[in-house]
């Protein structure tokens, strides 16, 4: 997610507005500190212009 962000050059905050998901949440879910719901995937995905698989995949370092 945080790269995906980086790639699209959205902020935390930017990322909160577009999806009505709290920007301390998104930091959660950034941390992996948080399990978000399917809904909440859909959002991300959506804001992030990406699939909820894409999310959700691992990226190949």
């Amino acid at each position: 997610m945080r790269v995906r962000r980086a790639e699209l050059d959205i902020t935390q905050e930017e990322l909160a507005l577009r999806t009505g998901i709290t920007q301390a949440y998104l930091s959660g879910i950034e941390r992996e500190k948080r399990n978000p719901s399917l809904d909440n995937i859909q959002k991300i995905a959506a804001a992030l212009e990406l699939t909820p698989a894409a999310l959700l995949t691992p990226r190949m370092r």
